[in-house]
């Protein structure tokens, strides 16, 4: 059998090597494709693939029909929306990701976006400390734990708001519960966003929820770009000067929201939050433990398409 790693930004050398000593010691071989440019070189390498594993790659209808023998698609990352689920759905390939891989480097850069706004982006004037700040969690997952950890380590009051967990597991980590979005949205100074992007959470975030937020706050987005509403946004910032937001995914609109609202935005020139050395080697060894793991024994404990 042949796994593929098929990857336009290369996982480092030591995550490389580590995979190929995974992979080649289960009996399969590795194929590498790095740093390609054209779509025609995917199709080509994935058709003989029983194991394709991924980093923000597309992984198409077009890339699925291409791929005969493909069995399972491992996206290393925690993000999925890159592979065309329904398409792998109906061909019966699993699809993974590797949840909490690249969590703890999401939440470092949280905690630096948090602080270089508060310091007016490291420009000389007066900033602020964020110790003693009010901390909003939106969605207290693998990462959201973490952020909370690093924001009560640095004096912060840290409120969360997830559907999907207890108010018990938030308590044991000493993070108060928010009865809702909109109360969590209304008593943050930082809001930490980490919702995925789904049919119900795309421009989800938008003007009501940026308008009730203290004044001062700053909205921190690590998550993706298509949950927010960027009309609302825009909306918001032009009405509450001092509102500020940083995202690690550009907005459509950025080149506008730089222009309008000057230091009060800021996106990172490229997607960072999984961009260390660590987390690029956790990520690529956690793919290739799964993907041999699910064609020698059929474990599909971290399937998103069931």
């Amino acid at each position: 059998m042949k796994i593929l790693v098929a990857t336009e930004k290369p996982f480092a050398k030591a995550a490389v090597d580590g995979i190929r000593k995974i992979v080649e010691g289960a009996g399969y071989e590795l194929a590498l494709l790095e740093k390609y440019t054209d779509k025609a070189d995917l199709l080509a390498a994935v058709a003989d693939a029983d194991g394709l594993i991924v980093r923000s790659d597309k992984v198409t209808a077009e890339v699925v029909a291409a791929a005969q023998r493909l069995k399972i698609v491992v996206r290393a990352g925690a993000g999925y929306d890159n592979v065309d689920l329904a398409a792998c759905t109906e061909r019966g390939i699993v699809v993974m990701n590797t949840p909490g891989q690249n969590s703890n480097a999401v939440a470092e850069l949280v905690v630096g976006m948090m602080i270089f706004m508060s310091r007016n982006q490291f420009t000389p004037g007066t900033g602020a400390e964020i110790s003693g700040k009010r901390l909003g969690i939106h969605a207290y997952g693998n990462v959201g734990r973490i952020v909370a950890r690093y924001g009560k380590a640095l004096g912060m009051k840290v409120k969360a708001f997830d559907p999907f967990v207890d108010a018990a597991a938030m308590a044991a980590d000493g993070v108060e519960t928010a009865a809702s979005i909109e109360e969590l949205y209304a008593t943050s100074d930082f809001l930490s966003l980490h919702i995925p992007a789904t049919e119900q959470t795309k421009k989800s975030i938008g003007y009501a929820l940026l308008s009730s937020m203290p004044k001062g706050a700053t909205l921190v987005n690590t998550a993706r770009k298509e949950v927010i509403d960027e009309a609302g946004l825009i909306r918001a910032l032009e009405e509450r000067t001092d509102l500020k937001y940083i995202t690690d995914i550009a907005a459509e609109a950025q080149s506008l929201l730089c222009e309008k609202f000057g230091k009060r935005v800021f996106a990172t020139s490229k997607k960072m939050g999984a961009e260390t050395a660590e987390a690029n080697i956790n990520a690529g060894l956690a793919a290739a433990n799964q993907t041999v793991d699910f064609l020698q024994n059929g474990n599909r404990r971290f399937q998103v398409n069931k």
